[in-house]
């Protein structure tokens, strides 16, 4: 399976080097000395990073082949693609790829259907999951402890605890409206 890990920014330098920003929570891994990765567009690739080094705060990587700042240039914009074992799972117990999660079904504790998990937006404050429903509407599912509480890829589903209002809003609303 193939996964966009970065996208390359600005020439730094004149020696080749480039900032990089990064799409992926192992960039160790994914973006060390060595690793060969496929590119977007694809005439660009594929490229082997030579080395990488953290300054200011960004990721500078240079490329093996890219020795001045015009071959730094050329690559602006271009997303770096890693191959991933689909079966491969993060380190911590509670973390998954975005790949995993993609396309669960999202039911209630007590087995209520919710719908599928179309898109994971990752906002700086969490991440949420875009769920679309079985009428086509879309529903936003906080990935937080309190609200998804158990993710089972086995059985290719996400198990959630929603406050009051989170998925039922639109009977709220109705019954609100026969209260008046």
């Amino acid at each position: 399976m193939q996964l966009v890990v970065a996208r390359i920014g600005r020439a730094h330098g004149l020696r080749g080097e480039v900032t990089v920003e990064v799409r992926t929570d192992e960039p160790e891994l994914r973006l060390g000395p060595g690793a060969v990765l496929t590119t977007e567009p694809a005439s660009t690739g594929p490229l082997t990073i030579e080395t990488g080094r953290v300054h200011s705060g960004r990721l500078l990587l240079r490329f093996a082949g890219v020795t001045d700042r015009t071959g730094a240039d050329a690559l602006r914009n271009t997303l770096l693609i890693a191959e991933i074992d689909p079966e491969e799972l993060p380190d911590g117990d509670d973390e998954y790829y975005d790949h995993q999660l993609m396309d669960l079904d999202v039911v209630t504790e007590d087995g209520q259907e919710i719908g599928r998990i179309t898109e994971i937006s990752h906002l700086p404050s969490q991440d949420l999951f875009i769920v679309e429903r079985p009428d086509g509407s879309e529903v936003m599912i906080p990935f937080v402890e309190e609200i998804v509480v158990e993710i089972d890829l086995a059985e290719q589903k996400a198990v959630i605890a929603p406050p009051p209002g989170l998925v039922d809003d639109r009977a709220e609303t109705a019954s609100a409206r026969d209260d008046d």
